[in-house]
């Protein structure tokens, strides 16, 4: 199902959204601003469909035609725009799919609407031509641009757009979501939560991934024998990964998790709230070895690690900083 009451969260963007339909106010841009896999689709997905629904309610009735033709992704007057190379929204997309299909009226509908999902991906040439649309859209014209990052967009387009930013969820209704909704043990679910950080997609993501599992044994593995290993051997380790298709920065999260697990078992000698409960007896070995201090350094170089990789530092530099941190302080 696709409803308002499905949103994990989100109370903010659900109460403007919602009252945009109640008052039949509704702008002709907005800009659905968060993480990768935040759940910025699903979002667009049941606005569309409410404002296209036969009954005209707050929520989709799910029932009328339109919202069986929204449910199946065959909607007409739901236009989801593509693009063919991966990390561009080229102008010629924007063109062919928004700027010269905008002039025909909906066929069944009230109104047209566009979804552009990685919207910070478009050239500056297809924010320009974008810009046309938005700053004389036909009455009918709704366009939703998703994006991950604000800073990529244009100044003139934000100003043109409402920008709705979407907020971590608390790990109390994540993990509820997980238990509840797909049925995922209480353990696991504490662990997907700890490491999704508000993201309930990467939370969803990660209790139905066998890779992470994987990654995480890999990576816990790593931890146990890190002080004992030479230098080469850690980088060949952490090189494996790439054979999983969890990112570096989840693998680099597994890490920070267990050192935050152990500065808390340092603090309060108490294993209750732990992540990696079932690790104990390596997690107080480390934390007698391990000073306030050092533990904070190590949690410090992981962050500066992914900020590394993200700007495309040198991968076996970033990683031979990083254990070398780790090895003297953790």
């Amino acid at each position: 199902m696709a409803k308002f009451k499905d949103i994990v969260g989100q109370e903010q963007i659900k109460e403007h959204l919602g009252n945009a339909l109640s008052t039949g106010k509704v702008s002709h841009a907005y800009i659905i601003n968060g993480e990768k896999n935040a759940g910025k689709e699903f979002i667009a997905r049941v606005f569309a469909m409410a404002l296209q629904c036969g009954k005209g309610e707050q929520e989709p009735c799910q029932e009328c035609r339109s919202c069986k033709q929204a449910l199946s992704g065959n909607h007409p007057d739901i236009i989801r725009v593509t693009h063919e190379k991966p990390n561009t929204i080229s102008v010629d997309d924007i063109r062919r799919q928004v700027n010269n299909d905008v002039a025909i009226k909906p066929y069944s509908s009230t109104y047209k609407i566009y979804i552009i999902n990685e919207a910070e991906k478009m050239t500056p040439q297809a924010q320009n031509a974008i810009l046309k649309t938005l700053e004389e859209p036909p009455a009918y014209a709704v366009i939703l641009l998703l994006s991950a990052n604000l800073n990529a967009l244009l100044p003139t387009i934000l100003s043109r757009c409402v920008v709705l930013n979407m907020k971590p969820v608390s790990d109390e209704l994540v993990k509820e979501y997980l238990m509840e909704q797909l049925k995922v043990p209480d353990y696991k679910a504490e662990v997907c939560v700890a490491f999704a950080r508000g993201n309930v997609g990467k939370a969803k993501a990660l209790a139905s991934s066998e890779d992470f599992e994987n990654v995480k044994a890999e990576a816990l593995s790593l931890l146990k024998y890190i002080q004992d290993m030479e230098l080469n051997e850690i980088i060949a380790a952490i090189k494996k990964i790439t054979e999983f298709k969890l990112e570096i920065s989840d693998y680099l999260d597994i890490f920070a998790v267990w050192y935050r697990d152990v500065l808390l078992f340092k603090a309060t000698n108490d294993v209750n709230h732990l992540v990696f409960r079932e690790e104990i007896q390596t997690i107080r070995k480390t934390a007698q070895r391990s000073s306030y201090e050092g533990i904070e350094l190590v949690i410090r170089a992981l962050d500066t690690a992914k900020k590394r990789l993200d700007a495309n530092v040198n991968f076996e530099l970033a990683m031979e900083l990083l254990i070398l941190t780790i090895q003297e302080n953790g």
